[in-house]
């Protein structure tokens, strides 16, 4: 297991090679110059070539990229240009709010998704299974803007239960933390569920069609434990796969949804730093979130083991 886990994570390194290239090549090739908008439309060109200087943006390209480079490597992202912080401060100060969002979000999006999967399977065919295959393809399909309006109008503006947008740190009280965030994670937990849903079904019917499932049925085993004991136990492995990368997705995906609802988190970040061409932060952050995607990934591999024995023996051998 642990030789697994060091090749997994040396894997990690051409990853964020590739990535570390893209997007320095794509940030830099987009047109804007950072010095400009910081010195504004009334600039010299002497005062923005002077600034570039200080900057660092007169040297070529490929010497940029391998100075920041060798920086990375030191542990130094760099500095805001804006932000006159350390782009890894900035990172984690704007990393809590996604991160409660995402775990929010999560929790109602699985217990959504097991709840009405679990139903579909055990009513195949029927009127349940048709309403909640129809509704959950529904809920894949709607963007989060456009749900999230809806939930704003409702909740927050006719009702008036819970605020519009904003965000309250948990210091402030779990109430308060939650308050601002029980509608934007409704949001993205409902679309979550969607998928989760149609993947829980459709892995409970392959397992209820094993051998192992059939034997059951004809020692007598009762429907109900043969659905909760037995197969889902089974059938929760590819369930997993997809819980790990939509909760990866919602860390790395937010954006939109923190825009509507104004929360200041990584999202909002690298959309306002994409806006005024902070080098920095788009870079460091981008690098920063693949690291907790592949992490993320190599968590759900794990989990495999604990799930099933087969998996943690194929890790052994």
């Amino acid at each position: 297991m642990g030789g697994y886990i060091i090749r997994r994570l040396l894997s990690l390194i051409p990853v964020l090679l590739v990535v570390a290239v893209v997007v320095f090549l794509i940030i830099h090739i987009t047109p804007g110059n950072p010095a400009m908008i910081i010195l504004g439309e009334g600039a010299t060109p002497e005062q923005i070539a002077e600034l570039n200087q200080k900057l660092g943006l007169d040297k070529p390209l490929i010497a940029q990229f391998f100075i920041w480079l060798a920086n990375i490597a030191q542990g130094d992202f760099g500095n805001s240009y804006f932000l006159g912080k350390p782009v890894l401060i900035a990172f984690l100060e704007n990393a809590g709010p996604t991160l409660s969002l995402a775990v929010l979000s999560q929790l109602i999006g699985v217990t959504i998704a097991l709840l009405f999967g679990i139903i579909a399977a055990k009513n195949q065919g029927r009127m349940k299974d048709d309403l909640i295959s129809g509704t959950s393809l529904i809920g894949i399909s709607i963007p989060s803007f456009l749900l999230g309006s809806f939930l704003i109008m409702i909740f927050a503006v006719q009702l008036k239960v819970l605020p519009v947008s904003g965000y309250a740190p948990l210091s402030q009280g779990i109430w308060e933390h939650l308050k601002y965030l029980i509608l934007p994670a409704i949001t993205l937990g409902t679309i979550q569920a969607a998928l989760i849903t149609r993947m829980t079904r459709s892995s409970l019917l392959d397992t209820l069609s094993e051998n192992f499932i059939k034997t059951a049925k004809a020692k007598g085993v009762s429907e109900r434990a043969i659905l909760l004991k037995h197969t889902l136990r089974v059938a929760f492995l590819p369930i997993l796969t997809v819980i790990g990368e939509s909760f990866a997705g919602l860390i790395t995906g937010a954006a939109v949804t923190e825009s509507l609802f104004n929360i200041p988190g990584l999202g909002q970040l690298i959309v306002a730093s994409i806006n005024r061409r902070d080098y920095a932060v788009i870079q460091g952050a981008v690098l920063m979130i693949t690291v907790v995607y592949v992490l993320m990934n190599l968590l759900v591999d794990l989990l495999y083991a604990v799930i099933d024995p087969r998996v943690r023996n194929s890790y052994q051998a």
